[in-house]
């Protein structure tokens, strides 16, 4: 259902559950009102103010978790080059994870750029990127990676 709503601007019920049908989920009007409950799924106007389902985030703490799940997941070297670090993560992994860097709007990233498993992140400074290298470093899975070199 989070997919669903991060993918497509929905902004009933109904069209939510068409969505889910076309997925192969069939849910009744009962179960998808509660799920929606559940789920912090809330209605809010997005960037063009049209009034869409959107999932709630608490001071970003959600995105902030799911940042370390897919750190923790999918991140295969980590290396900072002064005010930058170069990501690397398992194939196609890159562009969701910078997307949710990006969504976080973190102080020690100016930006990133993103490929299909290498991600670079700049900082506004060394110490900026440092922090940012300890951050991945930290929610990172030691079993996936090949290296944490700094140069």
């Amino acid at each position: 259902m989070e997919q669903i709503i991060n993918q497509y601007t929905i902004t009933t019920q109904d069209e939510l559950m068409e969505k889910l049908k076309l997925s192969g989920i069939n849910v009744t009007q009962a179960t998808l009102s509660r799920d929606i409950r559940e789920m912090q799924i809330v209605k809010q106007p997005d960037s063009s103010g049209n009034s869409r389902y959107m999932i709630f985030k608490s001071g970003n703490q959600n995105e902030l978790e799911r940042m370390y799940r897919m750190i923790n997941g999918t991140v295969t070297d980590i290396r900072q080059i002064q005010f930058v670090n170069v990501i690397h993560t398992q194939p196609s992994y890159a562009n969701p994870l910078a997307a949710v860097v990006d969504d976080l709007h973190l102080d020690d990233v100016a930006g990133t750029l993103a490929g299909y498993d290498t991600i670079v992140l700049f900082s506004p400074s060394v110490a900026s990127a440092k922090s940012i290298n300890d951050l991945f470093t930290k929610h990172s899975n030691p079993d996936l990676l090949v290296s944490s070199i700094q140069d």
